[in-house]
């Protein structure tokens, strides 16, 4: 018996009961890792075939669509990348809705418009299935460390039945009250990454005009009363000048950006700091770093003070090309 035959068999005789996984990349295939080592079986199921192979290797059932998940499983995460991508895996032909009987629940943990999620939940109901609004607070790289916060909201009832399983994959879960709290909140707490990633670009550059050694200045800063939890995230991207492989890919959390910029402007709210943060973002996607973290908008801010700036690699193999043209 192999170890992954051996690992199966183990989580089998333990198993505290079966979850489903729709969307199986960096944040999603990060919960479905947890449950399994929490001794959840975990059925799941990704458009691509090499995360579901992933999902195999650690011991979960890779299943051939969403329909399937829903039809294996009475409670299911959805962690999706778009609307389109949702309304693909919920209401396509074997999309949730397809396989779903009463009763099941679906946590939902992306980052979406309030709108879409109300709307979702609505057909849902329809259909006896309950939703949850679940985002996730914390990096790809925190999922994988199990270092997130949950931020829930929906029926308090269906939220008391999810409560093992938030503690599967999550360092702390918030209940938040009526359904869209959850996403409420996890619009301000962007605004704030937003903020505080360009801050941190903004010290390192700071600190390298001035002559100090990053490595020093990370370490400093980051015990200090000026640090924050984007400084010690990508404070280390930003050292290196690296910025792969990605927490948050660039060109995904423009997104996020515009989700809480139709949110702040719904509310008719000033948002000085996250506006005047907003041209870096879009700077760092002009210039090439759409599949690199966001913390590459520190490239854009060295470029700007005149520094030597690194080049994503397609730019650098577009820049020979040209030479040898």
């Amino acid at each position: 018996m192999n170890r992954d035959s051996a690992r199966r068999k183990w989580r089998a005789g333990r198993s505290r009961g079966t979850v489903g996984q729709v969307g199986l990349g960096i944040m999603g295939g990060a919960f479905a890792r947890h449950l399994l080592d929490a001794g959840f079986n975990v059925v799941g199921y990704d458009i691509s075939p090499a995360a579901r192979r992933a999902l195999t290797r650690l011991g979960g059932q890779a299943a051939r669509s969403c329909a399937e998940v829903a039809a294996r499983t009475r409670i299911i995460i959805t962690s999706l990348p778009s609307p389109a991508a949702m309304e693909e895996a919920y209401f396509g032909k074997q999309g949730i809705a397809a396989g779903a009987r009463p009763g099941t629940i679906v946590i939902e943990a992306s980052t979406m418009t309030l709108e879409l999620k109300q709307g979702l939940r609505r057909r849902l109901a329809r259909r006896g299935v309950h939703m949850l609004d679940c985002p996730v607070s914390g990096t790809g790289a925190q999922a994988a460390a199990k270092d997130i916060a949950i931020y829930a909201s929906g029926d308090r009832r269906v939220f008391n039945r999810c409560r093992k399983i938030f503690d599967g994959f999550a360092r702390s879960t918030y209940y938040c009250g009526e359904f869209g709290a959850g996403s409420k909140l996890k619009f301000v707490a962007n605004l704030l990454v937003t903020i505080h990633n360009l801050s941190t670009a903004e010290a390192m550059v700071v600190g390298e005009k001035a002559g100090i050694d990053l490595g020093l200045l990370y370490r400093v800063i980051a015990d200090g009363a000026g640090s924050s939890r984007m400084f010690q995230v990508r404070g280390p991207m930003m050292v290196r000048g690296h910025y792969l492989p990605p927490h948050m890919k660039s060109k995904i959390y423009q997104k996020d950006i515009d989700i809480i910029r139709s949110f702040v402007r719904r509310l008719k709210c000033p948002t000085p700091l996250f506006d005047g943060s907003l041209p870096y973002y879009t700077a760092a996607l002009r210039q090439g770093w759409s599949m690199h973290d966001t913390a590459a908008i520190h490239s854009v801010l060295r470029k700007r003070a005149g520094l030597r700036s690194s080049l994503p690699p397609s730019a650098g193999r577009q820049a020979a090309k040209r030479k040898t043209a």
